[in-house]
């Protein structure tokens, strides 16, 4: 099981003995990595009576240009900061350049969070 709690190291690299066990509050999921694809959504329960909606794959793109937002076709990941290998896997993260019908964009939302892409036009 994924831990966000503090780490069992201080700064020094002395073992830091634990207070408690795991909370359920202090568990993680695996990062949903959403591909280019048929649009799949998925709805997990998140904290405080709400709905979480992933995208697992999405081929849609809601891109804002100049004079308003026009939804777009997602081609092809151009460049992706966060990792080398989404690009060749086709993963779409925030701060993703994707090749969309309109022209290069960068993602301005978590698609693994929100459930959709939103982006930015790109100048060349």
């Amino acid at each position: 099981m994924k831990d966000q709690g503090r780490s069992t190291r201080k700064r020094t690299g002395g073992r830091r003995r634990p207070q408690h066990k795991k909370k359920k509050y202090e568990l993680g999921r695996e990062p949903t990595e959403t591909t280019v694809g048929k649009t799949k959504l998925r709805a997990l329960d998140a904290r405080g009576n709400t709905e979480k909606v992933r995208a697992l794959s999405t081929n849609v793109a809601q891109v804002a240009t100049g004079d308003g937002t026009v939804e777009a076709e997602i081609e092809d990941v151009v460049e992706n900061a966060a990792n080398p290998n989404y690009v060749r896997r086709n993963i779409v993260t925030k701060g993703a350049v994707i090749a969309t019908s309109e022209g290069n964009a960068r993602v301005t939302s978590r698609p693994g969070q929100t459930g959709g892409v939103n982006a930015v036009l790109v100048e060349e």
